[in-house]
């Protein structure tokens, strides 16, 4: 079910931004890394299709986490994705605020499927004034 604005409900799931997925699946020791290892084992955990592309595209990437990350369930990009994206990226850049493209991209991801993400990045808290929820 997809409601007027684009928005797929995903109740108790969330997704995980780059640096949560290194987390996840390395020796690094985040204080949110509970969250995630209880999403991962109960099947909640979404990544954002640029998330699945920053990971792949480690040159020096494991292939232990390339498997484990291919087989995470990805959220879908939805009809006007694009310029739903383009838009968030032009009012957050009017604010003179960083918005990277992929991160505008994880964002928008998150905010049409209405899910939060969990992130150690910074920027992204300017992502939630226009309502991303952040772990």
């Amino acid at each position: 079910m997809v409601d007027s604005l684009g928005r797929t409900p995903y109740g108790g799931v969330i997704a995980a931004d780059t640096n949560a997925i290194h987390d996840l699946f390395g020796e690094q020791r985040e204080p949110k890394t509970h969250l995630l290892r209880d999403a991962f084992r109960e099947g909640r955990l979404l990544l954002p299709p640029p998330v699945l592309s920053e990971v792949l595209s480690e040159p020096a990437l494991e292939v232990f986490k390339g498997e484990r990350v291919r087989a995470l369930p990805l959220l879908e990009i939805l009809d006007g994705y694009w310029e739903r994206a383009g838009l968030l990226r032009g009012m957050i850049r009017a604010e003179r605020h960083k918005a990277f493209l992929a991160d505008c991209l994880i964002a928008q991801s998150c905010l049409d499927h209405d899910i939060p993400l969990i992130t150690y990045d910074h920027d992204f808290r300017h992502f939630a004034r226009v309502g991303l929820r952040l772990l």
